[in-house]
């Protein structure tokens, strides 16, 4: 890490990908940073993390301490959640003629990655973002129902939303091929869903891409052109 720091004045440090392990594993970033100078840190948590309770935020939450601790000026990018949540596995999708998830009728204000890079590609270029939080959301959050609808839309194949008791949405995350512990960890972030903890009105992705999001729409379109 030093080595990959030595001469950098801003950072970058997006989450990990190791669920259990990315707090030991972000702290040697930020160990690093501090050691090689750099002056501004930008972290990609997660929307609401001070406040959420779904497992997923746990690790955000920790690192955000740690950057914190750490004195060095930061900003944190909370990043909802990626509409590739939802279109990167449209054809599983359209073969069953279901969405599962135990949303409820929960808004997600999700956002693409590509939203998301152009927030925090802004903030890196530009000035005035100093130990700011930004929470970071799609302009408009839809429900599990309006997704499917969506899709059987422009698919014109009948898609419905299935909600399913938590243990039964993990049971058939399983099925689908996720490890039982990361497919509980997912299961319960959809009842975050419907607590309201991954939806969001801030309006900071729309400010800091200079742009509306992109819209679940436009997005669907672009997965079912493959």
């Amino acid at each position: 890490m030093a080595g990959a720091l030595a001469g950098a004045d801003r950072l970058l440090l997006v989450s990990a990908n190791e669920v259990g392990r990315r707090v030991a594993q972000h702290r040697a970033v930020i160990d690093a940073a501090v050691a090689a100078g750099v002056r501004l840190i930008a972290y990609t948590s997660v929307l609401k993390a001070d406040t959420a309770t779904f497992p997923l935020a746990t690790e955000h939450q920790a690192t955000e301490e740690l950057i914190r601790a750490s004195g060095l000026p930061y900003v944190l990018l909370r990043n909802g959640w990626y509409t590739e949540n939802y279109t990167g596995n449209l054809a599983a999708t359209l073969q069953h003629g279901a969405v599962l998830g135990s949303a409820g009728a929960g808004r997600v204000a999700a956002a693409t990655r590509a939203d998301y890079a152009a927030a925090a590609a802004a903030v890196l270029a530009g000035d005035g973002h100093e130990n700011a939080v930004y929470e970071l959301g799609g302009d408009e959050p839809f429900t599990m129902a309006e997704l499917a609808a969506e899709i059987s839309r422009q698919s014109g194949t009948e898609v419905v939303y299935r909600d399913l008791p938590v243990e039964e949405y993990a049971t058939a995350l399983v099925a689908a091929g996720l490890p039982e512990p990361y497919a509980a960890t997912l299961a319960e972030c959809d009842r975050g869903i419907a607590r309201g903890e991954l939806t969001t009105d801030s309006g900071d992705l729309r400010r800091l891409a200079g742009r509306p999001t992109t819209t679940l729409a436009d997005a669907i379109a672009v997965a079912l052109k493959g």
